[in-house]
């Protein structure tokens, strides 16, 4: 058996109570990881709240960023050994249960994690990077050369979109408030500070345009698409109003919703080996404080990612410990 935490119904955080589980079982394809870092997203406190996409099991083990070392290997497996270093997101959309101490999963969904990078920032790349890389490639038809501006630089996404922006070689425009452009700065980005709304207060057209907003600021950023420039909203849904206005001034406008590549975790386990992708933690906490980790990622102003430590132990932390 195992210790996990699982949501008992959805709602707020108080629903996440810690269970004993079994440990999982391997399939073909799959090793067994032991949990060493979790990383906490805002699409792990969404899904508490309301459900999600409710692809749960019970009970419901949330969680999709996980990194750890490899205890178990399935029968003819040769990806990784018992005692490596391993990251990901694997499964998504469906949950990793990286809320756990164990989590079994397809090893070709995994990355080495590069020497010198520890658990709890291997813990906070996979999603937002994965989602970063694939906004700017995939759905944006990134080029080498081209320019890029990217809003809410200082967020999860926004600030590995600049590096990983940066080391495929683009120019890269970064919007934030100012305390948060500094690191963007210093990577090599040119930077322009945010209004009230997160919108740039002033900037120059781009090739690629990522959009953390959704809603009346997206139409705005259609402002700040260069001619044969697109769009991209890291939104799920668009209204059609705003995908209407897109059309009307012929700017593609692409949604991404990101998958888990084997070769995207590679690039960004090179890109973190090379110091070109620089993982932020703001915050470690004990797997038993996970309610409290949802209420500091809800209130926000934490400059870094939240990540849940399964094997440190504690009786949870506080909320004024867990405040900004």
């Amino acid at each position: 058996m195992m210790e996990a935490v699982a949501a008992t119904a959805w709602g707020a955080p108080g629903v996440l109570r810690p269970v004993e589980v079994p440990v999982p079982t391997l399939l073909p394809g799959e090793v067994l990881v032991r949990v060493e870092a979790a990383g906490v997203n805002p699409t792990d406190w969404k899904s508490r709240a309301t459900g999600g996409r409710g692809y749960w099991r019970d009970p419901a083990i949330l969680g999709f960023d996980v990194a750890g070392v490899v205890e178990e290997v399935a029968d003819g497996s040769h990806r990784f050994a018992v005692g490596d270093r391993v990251f990901g997101m694997p499964r998504f959309p469906l949950p990793a249960e990286a809320y756990a101490q164990y989590v079994a999963a397809p090893a070709r969904q995994l990355a080495r994690i590069p020497d010198g990078l520890g658990f709890a920032e291997a813990a906070s790349l996979p999603l937002a990077g994965l989602t970063a890389l694939q906004a700017l490639e995939d759905a944006g038809g990134f080029r080498p050369g081209q320019s890029v501006l990217v809003c809410a630089a200082g967020g999860g996404v926004g600030r590995l979109a600049v590096q990983i922006a940066l080391a495929l070689g683009a120019d890269v425009t970064a919007c934030a408030r100012p305390a948060r452009l500094e690191e963007a700065a210093a990577a090599g980005a040119s930077v322009v500070e945010a209004r009230e709304d997160g919108l740039p207060v002033a900037a120059s057209q781009h090739d690629v345009v990522i959009d953390p907003f959704g809603g009346d600021r997206t139409t705005a950023l259609l402002d700040w698409c260069a001619p044969g420039g697109t769009l991209v909203s890291l939104i799920p849904r668009t209204a059609p109003a705003v995908e209407a206005a897109a059309r009307a001034r012929g700017i593609p406008l692409r949604r991404v919703v990101v998958e888990a590549s084997e070769i995207g975790m590679q690039r960004i386990a090179d890109w973190a080996a090379e110091g070109r992708v620089r993982p932020r933690v703001a915050l470690e906490l004990p797997l038993v404080s996970a309610a409290q980790a949802h209420r500091a990622g809800e209130r926000g102003g934490l400059d870094g990612k939240i990540v849940l430590r399964p094997w440190q132990r504690g009786q949870g932390a506080t909320d004024e410990e867990v405040t900004p």
